[in-house]
């Protein structure tokens, strides 16, 4: 693992003094570069979460430190130049009148010279596919444009941590893996953080590493495979696994041998290949 870049220390937090605990004592770290998936069934806290690594929340107990920042109201404009979020529906974070406007307008808000806003507009747009879209206004454009488009909003204010809050349940199955295939690229290339909370077990595979949120509290942290290797403890929190998973289940119980526990179709076969070649 690299540098710490965001520390949750026992945190709790509620909507409310006479609300229950949404998340209790919750204990973990963020690291610079990796890839982040949270999952939970609904109710489990993970979105909680989020809002409070963006600052639109502040924990009742425990403390938030990004990037050697308390996050308090004090700091909250500092940690959101760092932080960017894109939420599940991208009607509600837009702002402009055109695409362009619209991807200026963070960079507006923290007064980014004009010549510097042109150029990141300009990267920004095509670094998510829409460098062809600069006047068009936004309520012309399809759910996986919209999403392009918030997501670049947020890129353009060069943030070290991109927060994906349900950002492609809205979208169908095509629209959600070109989402993430921009996600992943522009990931890489500007070395961010990449926090996703999801119902989707194809983002959660591609993952460094995953939080299972149960009940406001974290009830496991490992890589992917791990997680999904505890199959019925993850059924009996609510929560799916990989259908390719569950396959090789099945061809173990009729006495096919997987040697490893597949995260998709491609590990899969090259099992199967490998003991074919064998026998």
């Amino acid at each position: 693992m690299g540098k710490k870049l965001i520390e949750f220390r026992n945190v709790s937090f509620r909507y409310g003094d006479e609300q229950p605990w949404v998340l209790k004592n919750c204990s973990f770290d963020i690291y610079e570069k990796e890839w982040l998936a949270i999952i939970g069934h609904n109710g489990s806290g993970k979105s909680t979460i989020a809002k409070l690594m963006n600052g639109l929340l502040f924990p009742q107990e425990g403390e938030i430190i990004i990037d050697g920042q308390q996050v308090n109201e004090e700091s909250i404009w500092s940690i959101r130049k760092d932080v960017g979020m894109v939420f599940q529906n991208p009607d509600n974070q837009f702002v402009g009148t055109t695409v362009q406007d619209d991807v200026a307008f963070g960079m507006e808000n923290r007064g980014i010279p004009r010549e510097e806003m042109i150029t990141r507009i300009s990267e920004t747009l095509s670094a998510v596919g829409m460098q062809d879209y600069l006047l068009t206004e936004p309520h012309r454009l399809s759910g996986g444009q919209k999403q392009r488009v918030a997501i670049a909003s947020v890129l353009a204010i060069s943030p070290q941590v991109l927060i994906l809050d349900e950002a492609t349940a809205m979208l169908d199955p095509k629209g959600r893996t070109e989402i993430m295939q921009t996600v992943n690229n522009v990931q890489e290339k500007n070395e961010l953080s990449l926090i996703t909370i999801t119902h989707d077990l194809q983002e959660v595979v591609q993952a460094d590493r995953v939080i299972v949120m149960n009940d406001g509290e974290i009830w496991d942290e490992a890589i992917p495979r791990d997680i999904f290797s505890k199959k019925d403890d993850l059924r009996e929190i609510g929560l799916d696994v990989p259908f390719v998973a569950i396959l090789a289940d099945e061809l173990k119980a009729n006495g096919i041998s997987i040697t490893k526990e597949p995260l998709n179709h491609e590990e899969l076969l090259e099992d199967l290949w490998t003991l074919h070649l064998k026998t």
